[in-house]
């Protein structure tokens, strides 16, 4: 599971043999998320609401490049680190 992204005790992941529709996961102390891709909103999980507010702030701002790890993960199993928040 790649680890793409980390800020503020955030991590973001995704998946190489994932199922449809395409979203990632955040872990933060013990808490989990899972978001999708599409609408970028939170799907399932426990993650406090300050935590959701900033990893879809993140996604909003790196939405493309998201989209782009999903489609490579898929095909080649590569993928790219994406920015942090801060």
């Amino acid at each position: 599971m790649p680890r793409i992204c980390y800020f503020l005790g955030i991590s973001i992941h995704m998946y190489y043999d994932e199922h449809n529709p395409p979203h990632f996961h955040a872990k933060y102390n013990g808490y989990r998320g899972k978001f999708t891709l599409s609408s970028l909103k939170y799907s399932a999980g426990n993650l406090p609401p300050r935590i959701i507010g900033l990893v879809t702030e993140w996604a909003e701002l790196h939405e493309e490049e998201l989209l782009d790890n999903w489609n490579n993960l898929k095909e080649t199993g590569k993928y790219k680190k994406i920015k942090p928040l801060v």
